[in-house]
């Protein structure tokens, strides 16, 4: 991890509650979901063009106070459930940040126009000939 991703890291907050699922017993006792919460404007890493880049992203994962939200229930351990949920966070993250390239639309060769219209003068002289003339 580098420092940025540290510092990132520092940032999140976590929560933690008892997750239904697999356990037994043990699943009453323990809190092993972890909840991640993280306040996109309260960010000191991101710039103010990449928090607006990353609320317009993740517009649907983010609620109504400015918080993007994530759990993981999906291990019994809550140390392997915080990690799940930080991996995720990140990748996320980097998808968000991500910039697309600028499509180039390509041209249509001269040869592929004359062989459409081409094509479309023949269709059009077989229905012709297909027409009742009065001779």
């Amino acid at each position: 991890m580098n420092e940025q991703t540290t510092k990132l890291i520092e940032e999140l907050q976590f929560k933690t509650s008892r997750a239904g699922g697999k356990g037994g017993q043990h699943v009453n006792k323990v809190s092993s979901k972890v909840m991640l919460i993280w306040n996109v404007d309260a960010s000191s890493i991101f710039t103010d063009e990449q928090k607006t880049l990353l609320k317009e992203r993740l517009a649907n994962r983010i609620n109504k106070e400015g918080e993007l939200l994530l759990d993981s229930s999906s291990d019994r351990s809550q140390i392997k459930n915080k990690e799940i949920v930080i991996e995720r966070f990140l990748n996320i993250l980097d998808d968000a940040l991500k910039v697309d390239k600028p499509r180039i639309p390509t041209k249509i060769p001269k040869s592929k126009i004359i062989a459409r219209l081409d094509r479309k003068k023949m269709q059009s002289d077989k229905k012709a000939d297909r027409r009742w003339r009065h001779e």
